[in-house]
């Protein structure tokens, strides 16, 4: 099994668009042997995740790793709370952001690292109001349309 230079790139597409992320962190996750298989296969989903602060842990909420075909008895349950991985001062931000009105703690992207450990970015974000989302829609077709024009 190749684990350097992995691609398995699982992403919260609507993090960037629900929210304005200020600053980003790289986590490890703590997982079972048969959910580090199933994401390796790229069985899983960020989909209605958000991460917490409890009792001086972060914790990964409602994230779906799907069961391991071969998992039998030992498999795992699908959208089980995980614990995240970091150092006191990186949690220590994200307990004093969280507890902040209108910032939330959200999770952005999984993938394997070189070591084929598995790690996750998070990132503290503000919800965008409409306005700023029609911004951000805005922005993508024009981008959209100046590639397509550059193109041709």
């Amino acid at each position: 099994m190749k684990l350097k230079g992995s691609d398995i790139n699982i992403r919260n597409r609507r993090a960037r668009f629900d929210y304005e992320i200020s600053d980003t962190f790289t986590a490890g996750m703590v997982l079972t042997g048969t959910e580090i298989k199933s994401l390796r296969q790229g069985k899983g989903s960020l989909t209605d995740s958000f991460c917490f602060v409890a009792d001086g842990e972060v914790w990964l909420k409602n994230m779906y790793i799907a069961e391991y075909f071969y998992g039998s008895y030992n498999n795992h349950s699908a959208r089980r709370d995980r614990k995240l991985l970091l150092t006191k001062k990186e949690i220590a931000r994200l307990g004093k952001a969280g507890k902040e009105s209108g910032f939330t703690i959200v999770p952005l992207k999984v993938f394997i690292s070189e070591k084929g450990l598995a790690k996750i970015v998070i990132g503290i974000g503000r919800g965008k109001k409409e306005y700023d989302k029609r911004q951000s829609i805005k922005e993508r077709d024009d981008k959209r349309s100046i590639a397509r024009a550059f193109q041709k």
